[in-house]
């Protein structure tokens, strides 16, 4: 596990899918580590799909501003493709590691054919040439071994301590995780986090 003095985070999808929780379980497994953590978030249309987004800040000494300067996100977790690729262009450097679900979620427009959605190979593939790595997952479909496709957040979040991305040890994480659900739902969040998890480490061995 790597040790960073700071690290910029952007966790970006669209409404509906769980991404401000995962931002804010991430940020509180950060603190649990020992890191400073500041946390900002900005909101489209949520409720009609649109951009969802939280900037996570991680510093050893002291606290960050709550939002990333234009080109300086370190991680990128992307929980729509198309999202991703658009929070890249204008956060991300070549630098920049990014941890990507690959389900689309397509916008109304496209759902009512006025709009086409771009080929997913091509988007996957203008996320991976600009940055330093890409790891895609495809975190929805996982999520439905568990039964329900909204623990996908869960399935992101398990991933992402995959990568080893961020300097979060698996411990640090299940401690938020099991702080946050009450016994109904933990022993499902947990499955998904380790799905997510053993996924993505046994595709980067």
């Amino acid at each position: 596990m790597m040790v960073f003095d700071k690290l910029n985070v952007i966790i970006a999808g669209v409404g509906g899918q769980g991404n401000v929780l995962a931002s804010q379980l991430i940020a509180l497994a950060a603190v649990e580590a020992g890191y400073e953590v500041t946390v900002g978030e900005t909101f489209g249309a949520s409720q009609r799909g649109g951009s969802v987004m939280s900037h996570v800040r991680l510093n050893s000494k002291n606290s960050l501003g709550p939002l990333i300067p234009k080109g300086m996100a370190d991680v990128i977790v992307g929980f729509e493709p198309m999202e991703t690729l658009r929070i890249l262009g204008v956060y991300g450097n070549p630098r920049t590691k990014v941890l990507v679900n690959t389900r689309p979620v397509y916008p109304i427009k496209v759902l009512a054919g006025e709009q086409v959605y771009p080929n997913l190979n091509t988007i996957l593939q203008g996320i991976k040439e600009h940055v330093a790595i890409m790891v895609s997952i495809n975190a929805t479909d996982i999520a439905l071994e568990v039964g329900k496709a909204v623990v996908a957040n869960m399935v992101m979040v398990g991933a992402l301590s995959g990568t080893g991305f961020v300097p979060i040890k698996q411990e640090h994480f299940l401690k938020v995780i099991k702080n946050h659900f009450g016994e109904k739902l933990l022993e499902m969040n947990e499955k998904a986090f380790f799905l997510g998890l053993n996924n993505v480490v046994q595709r980067i061995k």
